[in-house]
C-alpha cells in the first residue's frame, strides 16, 4: 500500500476520533453555559459546582453513547488490523 492508503486510513481515523469527542464536548459545553448563567444570576460564586457538574455530565454522556460511537471505532480497527500486513510491506 503507497502512502495514499495510510493518509486515508489517518483521515478516516482523525474523522472517528472527532466524531467520538463532539457529543461530550456539546454537551460540557451546554452545561457550562447554563452554570455560568445560573452562577451570574444568583452570584453564587463556587468554583467546584461547573466542574463537578460538567465532569458528571461527560461521563454520563459518554456512558450512553459508547455503544453507538463504538460500532464505527472497531470497525475501523478490525480494518486496519486486517491491512497491517500490506500497510507494512514496503517499510
Amino acid at each position: 500500500m503507497d502512502d495514499a492508503g495510510i493518509l486515508t486510513h489517518l483521515s478516516r481515523s482523525l474523522v472517528l476520533f472527532m466524531i467520538w469527542v463532539l457529543p461530550p464536548l456539546i454537551a460540557a459545553l451546554v452545561v457550562g453555559l447554563g452554570i455560568g448563567i445560573i452562577q451570574a444570576a444568583t452570584q453564587l460564586q463556587d468554583q467546584s459546582l461547573p466542574l463537578t457538574v460538567k465532569l458528571l455530565v461527560v461521563v454520563a454522556v459518554l456512558v450512553l453513547f459508547s455503544p453507538v460511537l463504538s460500532a464505527p471505532l472497531i470497525e475501523q480497527a478490525q480494518q486496519i488490523f486486517a491491512e497491517f500486513p500490506t500497510l507494512t510491506r514496503y517499510w
